[in-house]
C-alpha cells in the first residue's frame, strides 16, 4: 500500500509540474507582452502598463483568488503629440484606480504647470494657459482600485508655432474712459496688425452682453477691424462686458490669437450735440434736456463739414491741425494750425475747437475748412463737457454723409445694411 500510494503521489507531482510550467509559460507570456509595447512618439515611459495607446497604459483585467481585480490602473493623457494648440487643456484621466499624483512642466521653462484633480481622483485638467512653441513634460502615477497594480505614465506634448501672434487691441481703450465712461454712441472696436482670414471664427470668440439688453451686431470695417453697435444709440447708463476669448483662434495664414480679453464698459448719460448749418448754431443735449447753445462756423463750400453722426474719439487742450495729414499738402486749401480745445469728430481732420480768426461770423457763417468753429469760452466747456463715446450729428452742412470706415461713421449706415456686415 504504501508502495503504490508513492507511485501515486510521483505521478500526481508529474502531473503538477507539468500544469505548473504551462501556467509559468503563460505568465511569461503575459509578462512579455506587458513589456514590449510599441510607445508612441508621445511616450517616454509605460511602466507596468498594457500599452493600449498614444499616451495611455495599462492590462487585461485579472482577479485574485479572493474575487479582487488586481490589474493595475489604465491612465490616458490628451491631447498627444505635436503642434498641439495651447488652449486646449492637458487632461489626464486614470481608469480602474485613481491617480495620486500629477506633474506637468515646461521642459524649456522649468515652471510647473498647475491643475485641478476631480473630486473622485480619476481626472486632473490643467488650469494655467498653455504657451506656444513650448514642450511640456507629463509624469502621472496612478493607484490600481481594489488591490489592483499601481501604474505610471510619461509622456510629452508639444505645442503649436505660430507664424504671427494676433494681438486683440480694443478701442476705445478702457484705462482711457474708466473715469468717464463712454458716450451712447461708442461702438465696441476691435483692431488686429493682421489682415483676419477667418473672421467667423475670430467673430465667434467676441462676446457683447449689454445690461439692459439692447440688440446689436458686428460689422467688419476692415479685413482687421471690427466694430459693434446697437441697433441705436445706446441706453444711458448702460453696462457693456465685452469678452474676447481670442487666445488660441485660428486668425488664418497660420496667425493666432494672443490672447484673450475681458472688458466691461459703462455708458453714461446722453450727451447729443445737433450742429446745424442752416442756423449756424449748436445745441447739446443731456438725456434729451437742452443745457446750452452755441453759435458755429462750419466748412465753407469748397470744405463742407460731413454730415451724419460723428462721434466723439479724443480730446487735445492742443494740437497742430495740418491740411497734409489728409493729402492736401500746397494749394490754397492747405492749412498748418496750432488750434486749442479741439474735440475730434472723425479722422477726416474735422473737430469741434477754438478759432479767434472766425469768431466775427460764427452764428453766421460758414468759413472753416470742415470742422466746426467756436469762440474761446465756449470752447472750453465743449471740450469740458463732452467725453469719448458722446455724439455730434451735424445737418444742413452741404457736405457728403461721413462714411462709415472714418474714424466711427458707424452711425451712417442703416440698421439693416449694419446687421449684413457680419461674418
Amino acid at each position: 500500500m504504501q508502495h503504490r500510494d508513492t507511485a501515486r503521489g510521483r505521478r500526481l507531482r508529474r502531473a503538477t509540474t507539468i500544469s505548473m510550467g504551462i501556467t509559468g509559460l503563460v505568465v511569461s507570456a503575459l509578462v512579455l507582452t506587458a513589456c514590449t509595447s510599441t510607445p508612441t512618439a508621445t511616450n517616454t515611459a509605460n511602466t507596468n502598463s498594457g500599452g493600449n495607446g498614444a499616451g495611455s497604459s495599462g492590462g487585461g483585467g485579472s482577479q485574485s483568488g479572493d474575487g479582487q481585480n488586481t490589474s493595475p490602473v489604465s491612465i490616458n493623457v490628451s491631447p498627444s503629440g505635436q503642434s498641439i494648440n495651447p488652449a486646449t487643456p492637458i487632461v489626464v484621466k486614470a481608469s480602474n484606480g485613481t491617480l495620486t499624483s500629477v506633474s506637468v512642466t515646461n521642459s524649456v521653462k522649468g515652471t510647473p504647470i498647475a491643475g485641478s484633480l476631480s473630486t473622485d481622483h480619476t481626472t486632473w485638467t490643467s488650469t494655467d494657459q498653455l504657451g506656444y512653441g513650448y514642450t511640456y513634460a507629463v509624469d502621472a502615477v496612478g493607484a490600481g482600485s481594489g488591490g489592483g497594480k499601481p501604474n505610471e505614465q510619461k509622456s510629452t506634448i508639444s505645442t503649436l508655432k505660430p507664424a504671427g501672434l494676433a494681438y486683440p487691441n480694443m478701442v476705445p481703450a478702457p484705462a482711457s474712459v474708466a473715469g468717464t465712461g463712454v458716450g451712447v454712441g461708442e461702438p465696441v472696436i476691435f483692431q488686429f496688425k493682421q489682415p483676419v482670414r477667418n473672421k467667423a471664427a475670430v467673430q465667434a470668440a467676441l462676446t457683447v452682453t449689454t445690461t439692459p439688453s439692447q440688440p446689436g451686431q458686428w460689422f467688419w470695417i476692415a479685413s482687421n477691424e471690427v466694430h459693434y453697435r446697437a441697433q441705436n444709440y445706446w441706453q444711458p447708463n448702460t453696462t457693456i462686458h465685452v469678452t474676447a476669448n481670442t487666445f488660441g483662434v485660428d486668425f488664418g495664414g497660420g496667425v493666432y490669437g494672443a490672447e484673450d480679453r475681458d472688458v466691461t464698459l459703462h455708458v453714461h448719460n446722453a450727451i447729443i450735440a445737433k450742429a446745424d448749418g442752416n442756423s449756424e448754431q449748436m445745441q447739446v443735449f443731456n438725456n434729451g434736456a437742452l443745457v446750452n447753445t452755441i453759435p458755429i462756423s462750419m466748412g465753407k463750400d469748397s470744405t463742407p463739414t460731413h454730415i451724419g453722426t460723428h462721434v466723439v474719439t479724443a480730446k487735445a487742450a492742443q494740437t497742430v491741425m495740418d491740411s497734409c495729414s489728409y493729402g492736401v499738402c500746397s494749394g490754397p486749401q492747405a492749412y498748418k494750425a496750432t488750434e486749442y480745445n479741439a474735440v475730434r469728430i472723425s479722422n477726416d481732420g474735422e473737430f469741434v475747437h477754438e478759432n479767434p480768426n472766425t469768431v466775427g461770423v460764427q452764428g453766421h457763417d460758414n468759413v472753416s475748412h470742415g470742422c466746426i468753429n467756436v469762440n474761446q469760452a465756449n470752447s472750453l466747456w465743449f471740450f469740458n463737457y463732452m467725453n469719448v463715446g458722446d455724439v455730434v450729428e451735424v445737418t444742413n452742412s452741404g457736405g457728403q454723409q461721413l462714411p462709415v470706415w472714418d474714424a466711427l461713421g458707424d452711425w451712417s449706415l442703416p440698421w439693416p445694411q449694419w446687421s449684413k456686415g457680419n461674418a
